[in-house]
């Protein structure tokens, strides 16, 4: 193995008297670089949209998440409540009260959102308070609320316009025939006095209230909540959380995390990057079938030296190994130099912000140590498959004539 490996870098270092040769292994060199370079510089691009966008969705989450394990809402007694507050895991816990809510201003009617009552302690909770962009926060038992900015478009309300009041209908549970709005709908005339900015989602369904006021328009109990959400103590794992809040609610709940509350948009970006590494990693393919063919010119080129190192007592295996190894070498070392070029790209974006979005929002990207540890790999593997492919070539047949 020495000795071929030996003959394989003198053979990639040095030039072939055939100029075509070397125009040809100088292509290979260069779309092995650049193919690795850019396979880096897309998968850092599309790890810094998928911070970007899930920066903003993560602000309002909870570091956990109880929901009805049955059901859309669940009961807690006043024991279990002071339980949690004694728990050594949980920082702060806010009550939910969430469900579907039609509302009218005016003229227009929006049929799509979702009410979501909170406590005093939501804002300690969730950082509700930075995405609140026009208006305040609301206060507890009043007719306050806090709308997204789509809903809040849509129905082309303000803040703070106490002259003009939005209107909240739920349906009413029961049976039997209905005569008149007021007994199909419980009702609530609000203020608007916020407009909170997330992403177009979140902006587009929910409107926040006073946990007393979704209560009343959606006739809880005063025990009854949809979820708790809990901010924990710094230090404490999620798993040690788990099993305290666990401990105390038992099966009626079902404990969600920050990716677990976002799951669908974490399986679009997860595809997403999947499918823009199997394209790149097609043209990574293309860009490889160069080196099949430089090597398989290198071969004719040496021919005649090969069946001197024939008859001096190389066998086939350690010719094939020789063009194997200068194969392996030129994936390996063209891989590791478009490493190179990509993170430095990478870098001088991340710094200096080459290319905008906007005139203030230069394109997101992010350095990951699993990206450079994906091109690499990716790139050894395929340029070990296109030497061995080329390698086989040689015969003895090819050795001896």
């Amino acid at each position: 193995m020495n000795f071929s490996l030996y003959i394989a870098k003198r053979y990639l270092l040095s030039k072939s008297s055939n100029n075509a040769i070397n125009f040809i292994t100088i292509i290979a060199a260069i779309g092995v670089i650049l193919g690795s370079a850019s396979l880096f510089i897309v998968l850092s691009g599309f790890a810094g949209l998928k911070d970007f966008t899930l920066q903003f969705t993560s602000i309002i989450d909870p570091d956990l998440k109880a929901e009805a394990s049955v059901g859309k809402s669940f009961l807690i007694s006043e024991d279990q409540f002071s339980k949690l507050n004694n728990l050594e895991s949980v920082a702060l816990y806010s009550k939910i009260i969430e469900e579907r809510v039609f509302i009218t201003f005016e003229d227009k009617s929006y049929p799509n959102a979702y009410i979501k009552g909170v406590d005093e302690k939501f804002e300690k909770v969730n950082a509700i308070d930075s995405v609140v962009v026009l208006g305040s926060w609301l206060t507890q038992n009043t007719n306050q609320i806090v709308s997204g900015w789509g809903v809040a478009n849509t129905l082309s309300f303000g803040v703070l316009n106490y002259g003009k009041r939005i209107n909240l209908y739920v349906p009413k549970p029961g049976k039997g025939q209905i005569t008149s709005v007021n007994q199909a709908f419980n009702t609530f005339d609000a203020v608007n006095v916020g407009v909170f900015d997330v992403n177009e989602t979140l902006n587009d369904k929910y409107i926040y209230a006073p946990i007393e006021m979704a209560r009343a328009l959606l006739n809880f109990k005063e025990n009854e909540v949809t979820a708790l959400e809990f901010k924990l103590k710094d230090n404490i794992t999620e798993e040690q959380a788990r099993k305290e809040i666990t401990s105390v609610l038992g099966d009626k709940i079902l404990l969600k995390n920050s990716a677990q509350l976002n799951d669908a948009l974490y399986k679009m970006l997860n595809t997403e990057n999947l499918a823009v590494y199997l394209i790149f990693t097609l043209v990574l393919i293309i860009a490889l079938f160069n080196v099949i063919g430089s090597i398989i010119m290198m071969i004719l080129d040496k021919k005649n030296t090969l069946k001197t190192l024939f008859s001096l007592g190389a066998t086939i295996s350690n010719i094939r190994n020789i063009f194997f190894l200068q194969g392996s070498l030129m994936s390996i070392v063209g891989g590791l130099i478009g490493l190179i070029i990509g993170c430095l790209i990478v870098w001088m974006q991340k710094t200096f912000s080459l290319i905008m979005i906007t005139q203030s929002l230069a394109y997101p990207v992010t350095l990951k140590a699993e990206n450079i540890l994906i091109v690499f790999i990716t790139i050894s593997i395929l340029g070990i498959i296109a030497s061995k492919i080329a390698s086989v070539r040689i015969s003895k047949k090819l050795v001896e004539n």
